[in-house]
C-alpha cells in the first residue's frame, strides 16, 4: 500500500463561517478478501442536488458499497495492487464473490469467457484519477494504460483493471448516479 492521506471536510460555524469540520484518515477501509484492492471511502451524498448543511457528517453506511446512491454520488481511493496468478485467474463464482463483499454481486460480468476475471458494469457515470502508478483499462473491445495525471471518464461501460506494472497503483472514482438509456440495459 501507499502512503496514507487526510480526508478534510469543511463546514460551517453558527455564524455561517466557513470552519475545517475534521479532518484524519478515512473512517471505512476495506481490502477485499485481505489482500486487495483496498478501498477508502471519502464521502458519498444522497440526493442531487446536494444537501448543503452547517456541520453534518457523511451519510451513514454501513460497510463500503460499489455504487453510489441512488440519485446520489461517492467519492473513493482505491489502492490496487499488481496482479498475480491468483488475481487474474479467478473463476466466475470467485470474481462474484468478491463484487459481493462490495455489495455489487450482480455488477460482475464474468462468465468464463470475460477478457479479464474482474469484468464488470454498473449503472453509473465514473471519473477515475490516477493518483500514483499506472494501471491498464480493459473494455469488451481494447484497452488503455492510464497513468498518473490521467483521468478517465467511465460510462456505464464493461470494464475492468489490470495492474501489469509490478507496483501499487493509487487511484480516485468519483463515481455518480446513472441511467441506462433504452437498449443499453
Amino acid at each position: 500500500m501507499s502512503e496514507t492521506f487526510r480526508r478534510i471536510v469543511t463546514g460551517h460555524d453558527d455564524q455561517g463561517r466557513a470552519v475545517i469540520q475534521s479532518q484524519g484518515a478515512p473512517e471505512r477501509v476495506k481490502t477485499l478478501s485481505g489482500r486487495g484492492p483496498t478501498f477508502y471511502e471519502i464521502w458519498n451524498t444522497r440526493e442531487t442536488p446536494a444537501q448543503i448543511d452547517r456541520a453534518s457528517g457523511e451519510p451513514f453506511e454501513e460497510g463500503i458499497i460499489l455504487a453510489p446512491p441512488a440519485n446520489g454520488t461517492r467519492i473513493r481511493v482505491l489502492d490496487i495492487p499488481p496482479e498475480t496468478s491468483d488475481s487474474s485467474s479467478l473463476d466466475p463464482a470467485q470474481a462474484r464473490a468478491l463484487f459481493a463483499e462490495i455489495g455489487a454481486e450482480n455488477a460482475s460480468t464474468n462468465q468464463g469467457q470475460a477478457r479479464h476475471p474482474h469484468m464488470h458494469r454498473t449503472e453509473t457515470v465514473d471519473y477515475g484519477i490516477v493518483l500514483q502508478g499506472e494501471i491498464t483499462l480493459l473494455v469488451d473491445i481494447g484497452e488503455v494504460t492510464v497513468r498518473a495525471g490521467d483521468i478517465v471518464v467511465q460510462r456505464g461501460t464493461n470494464h475492468g483493471w489490470a495492474n501489469r506494472s509490478g507496483k501499487n497503483c493509487r487511484i480516485a472514482f468519483i463515481l455518480v448516479d446513472g441511467k441506462f438509456v433504452e437498449g443499453l440495459s
